[in-house]
């Protein structure tokens, strides 16, 4: 096994929907990364199914590696990820069936750039936050981070989903900014905006982030607008989304990607 690859244990499951999941495992103590980095994390289907007691004979033995950004801080003692199930996939169709005491593999190099300290121009000022499903647990784990609140005034999350169950992390969404705004001297403001695309829900939005830009809905609900000349971007999630939004921010608010630290908007491409 290379150095750069450590066994973790499986702490503790959550079951969001019967395909959103997370879960909790035990951090490498020389383990660092900044919020909203990413690592790949590792199964032997052979090695989880014994532990699992589901042994067969088309079981591989190999290991297979995926990307997955990290939910936690990067001061908490823990690591948590957020995953969806795949159909058939090599590895989320192992990873579904987690139980406690499990032994993941972790590859303790930390990749990615979607992170705050790529941003040197505009100057900070308002950052908007625009997740599809699991592309929230980026950005939670900077909603962590303190810095985030001391450096911003304004702080959107804006969180996607296509059904209102599949809205994951509500109760530490709602806690953030009395959790950690509340520790800063002069906190951002923090608002957050749901929306769900495929059924109506009360106190959500209700189309896609396209849409709701060229609408001005998202910017009205958010109660702030969204200006080439101090705001941050960031966008993660589905590879569709990402593309359509970027675009969208490109043409309709003149906003443009960031490149060696000047530009508006920074995105994650993994998967």
């Amino acid at each position: 096994m290379s150095d750069n690859i450590q066994p973790v244990k499986v702490l503790s499951k959550t079951t969001w929907t019967p395909n959103l999941f997370s879960f909790t495992v035990t951090r490498p103590d020389s383990f660092k990364f900044s919020a909203g980095q990413f690592v790949r994390l590792g199964v032997n289907p052979s090695r989880l199914a014994y532990h699992q007691q589901k042994r067969s004979t088309d079981v591989p033995d190999e290991d297979i590696f995926r990307a997955y950004s990290i939910v936690s801080s990067p001061y908490d003692e823990t690591l948590e990820f957020f995953s969806i199930v795949i159909k058939d996939g090599a590895f989320t169709s192992q990873l579904q069936h987690l139980q406690e005491g499990d032994e993941l593999l972790l590859n303790t190099t930390p990749f990615g750039f979607l992170t705050l300290a790529r941003y040197q121009e505009p100057v900070a000022k308002d950052l908007w936050l625009l997740a599809t499903g699991t592309g929230l647990a980026p950005f939670l784990s900077m909603l962590q981070d303190l810095k985030t609140w001391e450096d911003y005034e304004h702080i959107i999350l804006a969180y996607s989903a296509r059904s209102e169950k599949e809205l994951a992390y509500l109760d530490l969404i709602h806690s953030l900014e009395e959790t950690f705004g509340s520790l800063v001297e002069s906190p951002a403001k923090f608002t957050f905006v749901p929306i769900v695309t495929r059924e109506k829900v009360e106190g959500a939005l209700n189309a896609r982030f396209p849409q709701l830009l060229i609408s001005g809905e998202l910017e009205d609900f958010a109660g702030a607008k969204l200006d080439p000349e101090h705001s941050h971007v960031m966008l993660c999630g589905n590879p569709q989304m990402v593309e359509d939004t970027r675009n969208t921010l490109r043409d309709e608010k003149g906003m443009v990607m960031n490149r060696r630290g000047v530009g508006n908007i920074a995105v994650e491409n993994y998967w």
